[in-house]
């Protein structure tokens, strides 16, 4: 299917990719130039009948111009044909002639041939654009299904430093569609179960893919298609429902968040605490207040115990394997270790962010 650039979203083509539009359509731009060059076609034979007894029919004994007539002279001037057959012979007639239907007849051509074109230039721009995004594409962020879930997920990449260029959405919905051009995102309209639909999305290339459908068992179907043409990606999805958790990891999630559990513990705490409950609903607000976050180990926290670091530590990443920061394990950190953290969404002057301000990093490599 042929691969093109759009800016409406009233009836997205299955596994065609979209970009969100600078311009307008040139489809847009074509049918507003034909209806201002039809005006001034229509103008011109209105002013020429309005006027018709300046004017002379060589071909026709009585002189008389009709409203065809009108027509005909119109089209063959402003067409520059001109056959001569119909002339204007007034002074008034004339002076029409040079002042306005002269100026008429440039503009209705400049509306034809510049309307062609900017379609032509349009295609072509249309093509290079898609052309120069798949050579640039890789290691991006793949986000199936763009509802309510899937743009908070890119809200939260893009808050913590992810291009939107290295974000592509999947989605057949029309509104998804509309929704993530608004939001600066390139969009692959189809179904998200479909080998050419996600191969359109390059999947095969991508580090991360976040799965949020709306239903689970399109969740899985899609967790599968993705895992067989990417091994290597990891794969963030989501379930409404607990009891399709181990299928989704069977599936080859390597992450399953239960969107229904989380919502209902949410609920549970903020009616037997609600100060416990608000203080949870800050953490899952992106951007104020306070937030989770992962950081690497830095070079001056080597040695020290999780309790004693500037940040608030919750658990310690070793090995791959998660640690609570009060696992004897842990004990004392080590270089490669990374820290999930609790702190402020924004630095404030009383409450800095280690970690973000170009410290130097005890990873593995400077061992």
């Amino acid at each position: 299917m042929d691969e093109h650039l759009t800016g409406t979203a009233a009836n997205p083509a299955r596994g065609k990719v979209n970009l969100p539009e600078r311009n307008r359509s040139p489809w847009f731009v074509l049918g507003r130039r034909l209806l201002l060059a039809l005006a001034i076609l229509l103008g011109t034979v209105l002013l020429v009948y309005l006027d018709r007894e300046g004017y002379a029919d060589n071909n026709d004994p009585t002189g008389e111009i009709s409203l065809i007539d009108s027509l005909y002279y119109t089209t063959v001037t402003l067409s520059t044909t001109g056959y001569g057959d119909i002339a204007p012979v007034s002074d008034a007639a004339r002076l029409v002639n040079a002042f306005i239907i002269t100026p008429a007849r440039i503009a209705f051509l400049v509306l034809l041939i510049g309307t062609t074109l900017e379609v032509l230039a349009s295609q072509g721009r249309e093509l290079i654009r898609i052309s120069r995004w798949r050579k640039n594409m890789g290691h991006h962020v793949v986000v199936i299904g763009y509802g309510t879930k899937g743009r908070s997920a890119v809200e939260t990449l893009v808050g913590n430093g992810v291009d939107r260029e290295g974000v592509v959405v999947v989605d057949p919905s029309a509104t998804a569609l509309a929704d993530a051009h608004a939001d600066n995102l390139a969009v692959v309209t189809g179904d998200a179960t479909r080998r050419d639909v996600l191969r359109r999305a390059g999947v095969a290339q991508a580090d991360q893919v976040i799965i949020c459908t709306g239903r689970d068992d399109s969740n899985v179907l899609a967790a599968l298609t993705v895992r067989q043409l990417n091994p290597d990606a990891w794969i963030v999805a989501s379930v409404s429902e607990q009891e399709n958790a181990p299928l989704m990891r069977q599936s080859g999630a390597n992450s399953v968040i239960t969107s229904s559990d989380a919502v209902g513990r949410l609920i549970g705490l903020s009616t037997l605490s609600p100060t416990l409950g608000t203080v949870m609903e800050d953490l899952l607000t992106y951007g104020e207040g306070l937030e989770v976050a992962e950081r690497e180990l830095l070079v001056s926290e080597v040695g020290k115990q999780p309790q004693s670091v500037p940040d608030q530590v919750i658990a310690v990443v070793r090995d791959e394997q998660v640690y609570r920061y009060f696992d004897p394990v842990v004990a004392l950190l080590a270089r490669g270790d990374r820290l999930v953290v609790v702190r402020p969404a924004k630095e404030l002057p009383w409450a800095p962010r280690p970690g973000t301000h170009n410290e130097d990093f005890a990873s593995d490599e400077d061992d």
